[in-house]
């Protein structure tokens, strides 16, 4: 690094390279001017939040699971809950968090002298946290813009990490916005679960769809659209699922570049790494270059056991795509 540049830390350097936008470090700004808050729901690797965290302009809200009559939040205890929760078939449900727990995210950044706050979250079809979230705007002296997602996962968590970058080289509230939404509009997000009646139980899918899977033991190929869960693709066996779900990623790799790759898991890692590895030579990938986090768990208790998911994501979406329909939204 030549003379007069500021070092970067390992992990924060190589979230600039996976971008692919890594240039020689801008003159320090004196703090960031935009804050991001995001949810659970966007499956941040633990090493990118802890990098965010930081920077200070960056905080996430848990989203609460219960399994049986606990309550739980992200972490290790609750994926080992809701786990022997799915397999032994008790019940398992998702609650939206208290707008009082955006209130006071949103109001830390306030007190602290941000210009203003970029929220980004889980789609509002599949959960009420982008609502919560509004309220809790509504409570608060700073501007806030929630972003409904209409997607999840490291759909919506690459959109962070690019708001988070964007953030902290100094961008206003409407330029983190931009970068956000230009990711979004190009980001896709498909998944394979062995069964669909978890998601029948949520409500996250149509039970017709829910009960032709069973007595067809057709396994679907399922994608979000307009922030929804629907069937993209029917296949007969699970072997041939897979097949479907990387080809159908490879696809998209070759439809859009050179994306930003992650594959998602529940209760099945040894599944996802082996997953991630034939999709990472396929594309040329380095070691490292796919990302491979668990599904979170508001999530995973609607898809089950077994879920395995590929989110592609374009650094670039087309210019003017965010404004199309299906686009996430925002709101101040």
């Amino acid at each position: 690094m030549g003379e007069g540049k500021v070092p970067e830390a390992p992990a924060w350097a190589w979230l600039r390279r996976g971008l692919g936008r890594l240039r020689p470090a801008p003159a320090p700004v004196a703090r960031p001017r935009t804050a991001v808050v995001t949810d659970s729901a966007a499956a941040l690797p633990a090493s990118w939040s802890e990098e965010f965290a930081r920077l200070g302009c960056f905080a996430s809200v848990t989203l609460p699971v219960m399994a049986g009559d606990e309550i739980f939040t992200e972490g290790q205890d609750v994926d080992t809950a809701l786990g022997v929760a799915l397999a032994a078939g008790r019940p398992v449900r998702t609650s939206r968090p208290s707008p009082g727990q955006f209130e006071r995210a949103y109001r830390s950044f306030e007190e602290a002298g941000f210009e203003g706050v970029v929220s980004l979250h889980l789609s509002g079809g599949l959960s009420g946290t982008a609502d919560a979230a509004r309220l809790a705007a509504e409570r608060v002296g700073i501007p806030v813009e929630v972003v409904d997602s209409r997607t999840a996962g490291m759909a919506l968590g690459f959109a962070v990490r690019d708001a988070v970058l964007a953030a902290a080289d100094g961008a206003d509230p409407a330029a983190v916005r931009d970068a956000t939404l230009a990711r979004l509009a190009g980001s896709e997000a498909l998944f394979y679960v062995p069964s669909l009646e978890q998601l029948r139980r949520g409500g996250r899918i149509g039970t017709a769809a829910s009960l032709i899977g069973t007595m067809l033991a057709i396994k679907p190929i399922l994608t979000l659209q307009d922030g929804l869960i629907v069937p993209l693709e029917r296949v007969r066996t699970s072997a041939r699922a897979l097949t479907r779900l990387r080809e159908l990623a490879l696809d998209k790799c070759a439809a859009c570049g050179a994306p930003d790759l992650a594959v998602h898991y529940f209760g099945n890692a040894d599944e996802a790494e082996e997953f991630a590895a034939g999709l990472a030579r396929a594309v040329g990938a380095t070691d490292g270059g796919i990302v491979v986090t668990p599904l979170p768990a508001v999530l995973a208790a609607h898809t089950g056991l077994g879920v395995l998911a590929v989110v592609v994501s374009p650094p670039e979406a087309r210019q003017g795509a965010h404004k199309g329909d299906g686009a996430p939204t925002s709101a101040e």
